[in-house]
């Protein structure tokens, strides 16, 4: 029998995708997992202990920025975001546009420890700096054409298209972008992704648009497997309607049209509005967290005053567990928290057969986490303090087999309460 590369012994290993659920043990060999079960007495090269640790299909974050300086300050060290915070696939959210593919391709997808994938942006200049300058972002912004032919010639790494939705952009020039955002995405059948909930100020000389009524013209251009982003956002124009209710068309939207929910966790995320879409009975699909370099503390660069300034500056530290903590917190089962970072984003890439599973022959994509127990405190962005008893935290991960420490500056320290 041929030796093994590795040994994951003893760890709890918990797969949706297969029903799997024990503690039990996972043989590495030539970068695949080939081997689930007792392997106490198989010969390895290396054995990793996973004593007391959750053994998940590699995670998959669903909200990444990370084309890193192309997007000025923005855009993250993807290995920091990925492989180092135990996640193994980082999909950024409207970073690359039709005209930088090429440098997204050369630089993260093909040099990076994490699988870098995109879904791309419907706009020419993509994530420039986190969207500073909304006048970059209107009709004249956009060129359908050049996107389309652009994102078939790199299916491997476009999974979808990213557009925003949100009441700035509504006062400056209605929802002609998104009708394009559509345009595109239905020429090149992938997935619309809808960001909700204001990004900028409305304009000077405009009256502030109906936010409600700019959901209610949205839904209605969303077909089945386009995404909403944001559920859980504090900013006018998201799930959450003027009276404090979820808005009845999102619900019909999601519970009856096939329309996917993403957490998009980033400086958006609220406690109340988080209680609020979970208690009428919008559970999101997939976990991205939507770490940026203005909501999470990047090291060596200067807190400088532009920073300070910046609408999408975020003081709550947070990560991809963490997220995942808040929602178990709020209620939500392990299993189906586990599934929004695994076999759920595998099926947005339609990637299901490769990736977010634990199926012997795949990819040893492999993620490892503790789970923490005590009192630990959570915060939000609008300054809410939440006590949770369970914590997850990031011990590392299997990328094609090789093994990465959890231990990116970008992972929060447990704040006990």
């Amino acid at each position: 029998m041929m030796k093994l590369d590795t040994v994951i012994a003893g760890g709890r290993v918990i797969d949706p995708s297969t029903g799997v659920d024990e503690c039990t043990d996972i043989g590495i060999l030539e970068g695949k997992i080939s081997e689930i079960g007792d392997l106490s007495k198989r010969e390895a090269a290396s054995y990793f202990d996973a004593t007391d640790t959750l053994v998940l299909p590699g995670m998959i974050d669903t909200h990444g920025h990370i084309y890193q300086h192309v997007t000025g300050k923005f855009g993250l060290d993807p290995d920091l975001v990925g492989v180092h915070s135990g996640v193994t696939t980082v999909i950024d959210q409207g970073g690359p546009s039709c005209m930088t593919i090429g440098g997204f391709r050369h630089y993260l997808y093909e040099k990076s420890k994490t699988r870098t994938l995109c879904f791309i942006s419907a706009y020419l200049v993509g994530g420039l700096e986190g969207h500073l300058y909304p006048d970059l972002y209107g009709p004249c912004g956009v060129n359908p054409e050049h996107t389309i032919r652009v994102a078939k010639e790199n299916l491997d790494i476009v999974k979808g298209v990213k557009a925003h939705a949100e009441i700035g952009g509504q006062s400056r020039w209605g929802i002609e972008v998104i009708r394009t955002g559509k345009e595109i995405a239905k020429a090149v059948d992938l997935p619309l992704y809808i960001h909700l909930g204001q990004l900028w100020p409305t304009k000077d000389s405009a009256e502030i648009p109906d936010a409600d009524e700019l959901i209610e013209k949205l839904v209605p251009l969303m077909d089945p497997g386009d995404m909403l982003a944001h559920p859980f956002t504090r900013h006018p124009g998201g799930f959450v309607n003027q009276h404090g209710d979820v808005h009845p068309i999102l619900l019909e939207a999601v519970h009856n049209n096939g329309v996917r929910v993403d957490v998009g966790h980033g400086s958006h995320f609220s406690f109340d509005v988080a209680r609020r879409v979970l208690d009428a009975g919008v559970v999101p699909f997939t976990l991205g967290a939507d770490m940026h370099g203005y909501n999470v503390s990047v090291p060596s660069e200067e807190d400088d005053e532009a920073r300070k300034s910046n609408p999408f500056l975020g003081v709550a530290p947070f990560n991809l567990t963490i997220a995942m903590s808040e929602l178990l917190h709020l209620g939500v089962d392990l299993k189906s928290v586990i599934s929004m970072v695994t076999e759920n984003p595998a099926k947005v890439l339609k990637m299901e057969d490769e990736l977010g599973s634990l199926k012997l022959g795949r990819k040893a994509d492999i993620s490892l986490l503790k789970m923490e127990n005590g009192r630990f405190t959570l915060t939000d962005n609008s300054g809410g303090k939440e006590t949770c008893e369970k914590l997850l935290m990031p011990a590392g991960c299997f990328k094609d087999g090789n093994f990465f420490e959890a231990n990116s500056p970008f992972v929060p320290e447990k704040i006990v309460a």
